[in-house]
């Protein structure tokens, strides 16, 4: 009975993940490839007049403004994710190392933010007030602000699986917080870093809903062009023009997921083994 089994249910697995992830994207996929009056009602059929990979794709890229789109996401996205490892790295430590009541209450504030959304149009107004509004340093205060509470959580219940023998030893050598916390801690957080970065990643990447009470119409971003110009009608019901542009606004995080994956699972798998 182990051995039918055991087959089964990667079998199984393996059918489920293609599913809800190769039927989604194979859709796409062809559509993309597809004329506009094919592509009027999408469908997984296979073009019915040829295949428009070139022409679409160059299109999408032209009139959707995809270089522009792309640095602008690119310099929200690098510093927003910089400052939300950091400091919630910094939080996560003190949070994880200490123990008493009011940091506990602190650590369920912090953490929170997971399952409170923030109040957009007090957001906004503060923004205002601040005038930081429609810049980027307001957009990526917004995201590290947002997505904190989702690195201090990851982090901090890896640090509690980290030793403290290391930072004690550390001490007794003469070394300070800081360089503790440079030198010793922040190396062996490197497995939960690089989970964190990518989905925090994903996140900002992928988001139209802050952008565009933010930045929109004074900064592309990838989502948010695609939104303002399939709003402005360069794209109705241009469903192949859609649908590359957002296998072109899908590229760039898929590189970046490839090249790191084998750095993920073999930091994953350091991490265990210490």
């Amino acid at each position: 009975m182990r051995k039918p089994l055991s087959l089964i249910q990667p079998a199984a697995a393996l059918a489920l993940v293609a599913v809800v992830i190769g039927v989604p994207l194979w859709l796409v996929v062809v559509t993309s490839a597809k004329s506009q009056g094919d592509a009027l009602n999408p469908s997984m059929a296979l073009p019915a007049d040829g295949w428009h990979f070139a022409e679409n794709y160059a299109r999408a890229f032209s009139e959707g403004r995809v270089v522009q789109a792309f640095l602008g996401s690119a310099s929200i996205v690098v510093p927003a994710v910089i400052l939300v490892l950091l400091f919630g790295s910094m939080a996560a430590w003190v949070l994880a190392r200490r123990s008493s009541v009011w940091l506990s209450t602190v650590y369920a504030v912090a953490i929170s933010g997971i399952v409170i959304p923030p109040a957009v149009i007090t957001l906004v107004l503060l923004l205002r007030q601040i005038s930081l509004a429609g810049t980027l340093t307001g957009m990526v205060l917004v995201y590290v602000g947002i997505y904190m509470s989702t690195a201090i959580f990851f982090i901090t219940g890896f640090i509690r699986t980290i030793p403290h023998e290391l930072e004690e030893a550390a001490r007794v050598d003469g070394a300070g917080p800081v360089r503790i916390f440079f030198t010793i801690v922040l190396p062996l957080l490197r497995p939960v870093l690089a989970t964190a970065t990518i989905l925090i990643c994903l996140y900002i990447w992928n988001d139209v809903f802050f952008a565009f009470f933010v930045i929109g119409g004074r900064m592309d971003t990838l989502p948010l062009n695609l939104f303002q110009v399939a709003s402005a009608g360069v794209y109705l019901n241009n469903w192949n023009l859609i649908f590359a542009y957002v296998v072109l606004m899908s590229i760039p995080l898929l590189v970046v997921f490839v090249i790191a994956q084998r750095r993920i699972i073999a930091g994953i798998t350091g991490g265990a083994v210490k």
